[in-house]
């Protein structure tokens, strides 16, 4: 793990596929707690959007290492009223240990571990949430006992969430669909990049057509419909996409064996109905717990106490 201290984790495409497999595994071994690491160092948190799991778990993950965790909210510190992100980041750099950051815009976290010499972590972009599906594979690990010959099927707009989960099952041997309205598909420059790194090992497909794509999948995920800042578009989506929502008859195509997964919030009735969310298949809230057995994982890795 000593190859990932001091580095920043902006998507998941900066890993290796090793180096994914060793958080997955540490982050196996913490949850267990066969290892227990410990760290004084002190976390921020900067995020521009709402958020629970994402702020809940980091902050979690941080203090069960031992560390302190600074919630610099935009609202209440000089970011809010138009301090240049470059001064930003350059102090936050002399305070912290190691920042998370949940914005809008890609190019402004990247600007951010540019100014700084500390570990930039994406806690969710506009592009990638990758913190998300490193809870999300290890979820699917724990249910299958290896995410090898896997085929994961994600239904809906094609999103952050999506962008992720193609680079982080290209990169651990995933077969990956995603299923999206023609006019809400996945940018074609993350599809290539995630079709690069399968390099025909596995297959990256991105379809119109949801009842083949989960054609006997063993993971199927969904995600809101309108993502933060698209609220207003939230309506006129629904009919758009009604032929994406997991349901039961739209489960009853995958393997007997499959797992749903929902990175949460959910719209109960709109992209999930309750009852797959709250059936047999469900592992959403064994997902939502590995947010933080991951990031502590992140967290250990970069810092370099794992």
């Amino acid at each position: 793990m000593g190859a990932l201290k001091g580095r920043d984790l902006l998507s998941l495409a900066d890993l290796t596929a090793e180096e994914l497999q060793d958080i997955l595994l540490l982050a196996t071994q913490l949850k267990a707690g066969t290892l227990k690491p410990k760290c004084e160092k002190i976390l921020g948190l900067l995020f521009y959007k709402a958020s629970t799991r994402t702020r809940v778990s980091f902050s979690a993950a941080m203090y069960q290492l031992g560390g302190q965790v600074l919630d610099l909210n935009p609202n209440v510190t000089q970011v809010g009223r138009g301090e240049p992100l470059s001064d930003t980041a350059r102090v936050l750099d002399r305070y912290l240990d190691i920042l998370a950051v949940r914005t809008f815009d890609q190019h402004d976290l990247e600007a951010f571990a540019s100014y700084s010499k500390i570990p930039i972590i994406n806690a969710l972009t506009d592009l990638e949430h990758p913190c998300q599906v490193l809870a999300d594979l290890q979820t699917m690990q724990e249910s299958f006992g290896s995410l090898q010959g896997l085929t994961l099927t994600y239904l809906g707009d094609g999103n952050n969430m999506a962008h992720s989960l193609m680079l982080g099952c290209a990169l651990t041997g995933v077969n990956v669909r995603v299923a999206s309205p023609p006019e809400y598909r996945p940018l074609d420059v993350v599809v290539q990049k995630a079709q690069a790194i399968a390099n025909g090992k596995t297959e990256v497909i991105v379809t119109t057509d949801p009842i083949a794509a989960v054609k006997n999948a063993q993971v199927i995920y969904t995600d809101v419909w309108a993502s933060m800042g698209q609220e207003a578009l939230a309506e006129t989506r629904v009919p758009i996409f009604q032929p994406y929502q997991v349901s039961e008859q739209l489960l009853s195509d995958a393997d007997q064996a499959a797992i749903v997964l929902h990175c949460l919030p959910a719209h109960r009735g709109e992209e999930i109905t309750d009852a797959v969310l709250e059936g047999s298949q469900s592992r959403v809230w064994d997902q939502a717990e590995n947010r933080m057995h991951a990031q502590k994982a992140l967290l250990a890795s970069l810092l370099g106490v794992a």
